[in-house]
């Protein structure tokens, strides 16, 4: 676990509620939502942009309709596990932020090769032509993460 991260069996999660999993990028924020009930995750949007106000704007309309209990952020690791990728202070602001902003708790997961696993998957579901699975590979790759961060908890609390 991240350091500065809560472990999971301390996280403040409910037995049921939705959770909204973001794979933070500088260009694009994948987004996916999932519920601790079910254990399962699901692709929702891709929040496009650099410009912090719209980013938050489209977030916010996304807590607003789907009321999420928790956010979960991928926090980037080095393949070796070791010292921090060079991304990862950046997703700890994101997390710090979102925390601030909207009063939710924010737990952090390793978030290693998401991306290379979700375009693999999009390749293998037939997604053809790039452009498409660009738009679409970040919201995968934030579903993947809040996968194994709800496999995760599971396993934890059974």
């Amino acid at each position: 676990m991240p350091e500065g991260a809560p472990a999971i069996t301390d996280s403040p999660l409910p037995a049921r509620g939705c959770l909204l999993g973001f794979d933070f990028g500088l260009a694009r924020i994948g987004v996916a939502t999932g519920e601790l009930e079910t254990g399962l995750a699901n692709v929702l949007a891709t929040v496009a942009g650099e410009a912090n106000a719209a980013r938050f704007a489209a977030i916010s309309r996304l807590i607003e309709e789907w009321r999420p209990v928790a956010l979960v952020v991928g926090l980037p690791r080095p393949l070796d596990g070791e010292g921090d990728h060079a991304l990862a202070p950046r997703c700890r602001r994101f997390a710090n932020q979102l925390r601030g902003r909207f009063g939710l708790p924010v737990l952090f997961t390793d978030e290693r090769l998401s991306s290379l696993e979700a375009e693999r998957d999009m390749r293998e579901a037939g997604a053809r032509r790039w452009q498409a699975r660009k738009e679409k590979l970040d919201a995968a790759a934030a579903r993947l993460i809040l996968q194994h961060f709800l496999d995760a908890h599971r396993h934890a609390i059974s």
